[in-house]
């Protein structure tokens, strides 16, 4: 059960069995990271209706922030990837 969890997360997150929160955490990273420029207050008042308060929110915001500050690093040294990693 864990494995194909883990795979629906690594492949779509959406075939993936989440709880509310978690798929609004999603979501929100999704969003964040694709179109930052549409984010809005909608979006975090989507992660307090799932429940998140406000230091589980600047976690989230913070984390996929960070995530995407390092690749875009990496991306532009054109630091290769670990064998385990996917492209």
């Amino acid at each position: 059960m864990r494995e194909a969890r883990v795979l629906a997360l690594m492949n779509d997150w959406r075939s993936a069995e989440l709880d509310g929160a978690d798929r609004a955490l999603c979501a929100y990273a999704e969003k964040l990271t694709a179109e930052p420029q549409n984010m809005t207050r909608e979006d975090v008042a989507a992660l307090r209706a799932a429940g998140l308060g406000d230091e589980a929110i600047h976690s989230a915001a913070q984390v996929t922030a960070y995530f995407n500050y390092i690749n875009r690093v990496a991306d532009g040294l054109d630091v290769e990837l670990e064998p385990e990693m996917r492209p």
